[in-house]
């Protein structure tokens, strides 16, 4: 009991002598005091993603290329959100010896400045807020306002299948660090697509039809509107085939159908008929997009994802194959020719123009129907047999692959024997003098379509 009293009385003197000095401290502060006489509040140390990697030894040489390229301040402003996904000094050890360089002064700036902000995305986003998927960083791509893109698959933990996530969650008053065992390149078309497993089928196409060297280009621009797996497996059972069965030649037709010559954002779409890399007799086969309810490509293949960013152009996913088209398909895929579609199919001509043709098909629209069938007295196309309806739709249809500027003035035979169509383009492209050309060159894989806003009559 001695003990505890005696304890006790010690602790309460030091109490008592520790109340005085605080006593004689607030006296002393009381010189320090401002004007209002409220305390001066002592600076606070800052804590910044660049503060943070400069204390810590293993990420000396990411703060040596920080220097380097510039970027040192920026990822110390206080008031930015940033993540960051940091490489060790052995991640940057190994991206040194695979560019076969001595160091950082071998690496123009120009170059360490995109590799440097391909590893930070605006924003401060935690491990639990990142879930697989592609993510913007600050290093520019080809469009301005559109940042290169990464892959991140987080039940593997890895970045564009290259660097680990091996830490996780280091705060800095300006946002937060993630470790990374290896330095990420800014990708092209071709290394996004490898990178992402869901592209697997895609690549396979593109390594078999000897495209990857092309999509790989920095020098070309590229939008590529990329099938799933899923996309590709759908297509094969509907053909009854495999990837095996098909020939480089056809692949490479099929692929390039889903490639753009320049780089087209989400935001830059536009309903109506783009040019592809996909040729048929010197020229650009056309894809029809619609943008009514989401992006659609030749009727029912729909964009199911936007905006991945690549060094090279841009990749949007979607969930169907799409085939070069023949003229037939061109006019199926286009609600505003369903009036001739179902002439062409009670006609019993889709399979003959389906064929290898060339064919130049003068397509009329619905609305040009509509007049037809009033001037005729008829409600449609249900009145109409198939004799009837066969010299109609042949009159509309010339031997060849004759685009708009490869017309002239004069008499052009059609495939009704019986029939010939006096084309004159001195003024827009017009025909038998009271019908107009509307819009030329909508070109497919046997032949070319020019939409005209009345029916040929022989």
């Amino acid at each position: 009991m001695k003990r505890v009293t005696d304890i006790l009385g010690r602790n309460l003197w030091i109490f008592i002598v520790l109340l005085g000095l605080a006593f004689v401290n607030v006296s002393c502060d009381d010189d320090d005091d401002d004007n209002s006489g409220n305390e001066k509040p002592l600076p606070e140390e800052s804590m910044t993603i660049t503060d943070i990697a400069a204390g810590n030894a293993d990420f000396s040489i990411l703060v040596a290329a920080l220097k380097k390229a510039g970027l040192d301040d920026d990822l110390a402003t206080k008031d930015a959100s940033l993540t960051v996904f940091a490489p060790t000094n052995t991640a940057f050890e190994d991206l040194l010896e695979e560019l076969g360089v001595a160091g950082l002064d071998d690496i123009p700036n120009d170059v360490l400045t995109d590799v440097l902000l391909y590893h930070v995305t605006t924003g401060t986003n935690k491990a639990s807020m990142i879930a697989t998927g592609y993510y913007s960083t600050m290093s520019s791509g080809p469009v301005d306002g559109y940042g290169l893109s990464f892959y991140v698959d987080m039940e593997m933990a890895m970045i564009n299948s290259r660097a680990r996530i091996t830490a996780t969650d280091i705060e800095a008053d300006n946002g937060v660090i993630h470790v990374i065992d290896k330095v990420m390149l800014p990708m092209s078309i071709t290394d996004h697509a490898v990178a992402n497993p869901a592209f697997s089928s895609l690549v396979a196409g593109v390594t078999k039809a000897d495209l990857a060297g092309a999509l790989d280009d920095d020098e070309a621009s590229f939008t590529v509107f990329a099938p799933t797996n899923d996309a590709f497996n759908d297509f094969f059972t509907e053909l009854g085939i495999g990837l095996d069965d098909l020939s480089a030649e056809t692949l490479s037709s099929v692929i390039l159908y889903h490639a753009l010559g320049d780089v087209v954002p989400a935001s830059m779409v536009e309903a109506g008929y783009v040019s592809t890399l996909s040729t048929a007799y010197e020229r650009a086969i056309n894809l029809k997009i619609d943008t009514e309810g989401g992006v659609f490509l030749n009727g029912d293949s729909e964009v199911i994802a936007t905006d991945v960013v690549a060094t090279n152009g841009i990749i949007h996913a979607i969930n169907k194959v799409i085939m070069p088209p023949t003229v037939v398909d061109i006019a199926i895929d286009n609600p505003d020719f369903s009036t001739l579609v179902a002439a062409v199919v009670k006609a019993e001509l889709a399979t003959t123009l389906s064929g290898d043709g060339p064919f130049t098909v003068f397509a009329p629209t619905n609305a040009a129907f509509e007049q037809v069938f009033a001037d005729l007295g008829v409600s449609g196309i249900d009145p109409l047999t198939k004799d009837d309806l066969t010299p109609i739709l042949l009159a509309h249809v010339v031997s060849g692959n004759v685009a708009s500027n490869g017309l002239s003035n004069g008499n052009v035979p059609t495939l009704n024997t019986e029939k010939s169509l006096a084309v004159n383009i001195d003024n827009g492209v017009t025909i038998d003098e009271t019908i107009n050309v509307v819009a030329p060159d909508i070109q497919g894989v046997n032949g070319i379509i020019h939409v005209i806003d009345k029916v040929i009559v022989p």
